[in-house]
């Protein structure tokens, strides 16, 4: 009798929550989440879902257990069921002529002379399409290339355009930071960066320094943005005049962070100095383009 009691209460702690699996669909690829309802998963554990666009298999690479009483994310979807070996049959038939696909695509283009970059195919897992995924300046006629294609495979074939910050995504790799690349690992959307971000933080303008696997500007440099933009509104510009208790100078530097100011003074010294010791001159509205005499 004690056991039942015990298992049943088990089995009511048990009903308290809920899993949230983390999927990954190819070796490098981004994680997804979706909602394991009551089926029973682990890492490693391969799984059918449906995702906005097709059916896929996938591997589970995280869980996490939350309450019944916290809402699940807006348009989680659901794990459809364990992988059988059917569906893992399926899969990695689909993986190979995925490879096999790629290889005898990359041939018709460079045979055709077509001016893309070749980046990713993709077999849907009812083998009713097969996507290629392409990066190109302009504009490129692939009509043939996609008669080759359906004249070889006998399926429905897309040609997909994507951009720098899409293949880095899909290929993945590993940031100067040392960490798996941002839009691989967590990012859903990419946020518009600029180099004016990187000003405002004071960071060399050095491309190798502030640039992605892409080539484009680091996702990163938008996470402190707002942070850098609102402590920076109440601060002189660098080359503006204040006043210190040393002299009056001219800011040469700012350290956001630790909340200092470098200032040239007008005998030539350079001091540091907290924000809080820092006096405009009277009448000084910030917009002052002087420099020192």
């Amino acid at each position: 009798m004690g056991m039942d009691a015990e298992t049943t209460m088990s089995e009511e702690n048990q009903e308290r929550y809920r899993t949230i699996v983390g999927v990954r669909f190819k070796e490098r690829g981004k994680v997804y989440n979706f909602d394991a309802g009551d089926i029973p998963l682990r890492k490693m554990d391969q799984v059918v879902v449906t995702t906005e666009e097709r059916v896929a298999v996938g591997t589970v690479v995280a869980e996490m257990r939350i309450g019944d009483d916290r809402p699940l994310p807006p348009k989680l979807k659901k794990v459809e069921r364990r992988a059988t070996d059917d569906d893992i049959a399926t899969a990695a038939h689909n993986r190979r002529q995925e490879d096999e696909a790629h290889a005898f695509c990359a041939e018709r283009i460079k045979e055709r002379g077509l001016p893309m970059k070749l980046v990713d195919v993709e077999c849907l897992f009812d083998r009713s399409k097969i996507i290629i995924f392409f990066i190109a300046d302009n504009r490129v006629d692939f009509r043939e290339l996609v008669k080759d294609l359906v004249q070889k495979y006998k399926t429905r074939i897309e040609l997909k355009q994507i951009w720098v910050r899409s293949e880095a995504r899909m290929c993945g790799g590993i940031g100067i930071c040392g960490r798996e690349l941002c839009c691989v690992s967590f990012l859903n959307n990419f946020a518009p960066v600029s180099i004016k971000m990187a000003k405002e933080q004071n960071m060399l303008l050095n491309p190798e320094k502030i640039s992605g696997l892409c080539g484009r500007l680091m996702c990163c440099l938008s996470y402190e943005h707002e942070f850098y933009s609102e402590h920076k509104k109440d601060m002189p510009k660098c080359g503006k005049f204040v006043e210190t208790p040393m002299g009056r100078g001219k800011v040469v530097r700012q350290d956001v962070l630790n909340g200092k100011y470098y200032v040239s003074l007008e005998d030539g010294n350079e001091v540091e100095i907290a924000i809080d010791d820092l006096r405009r001159p009277k009448g000084d509205t910030g917009n002052s383009e002087e420099s020192v005499k």
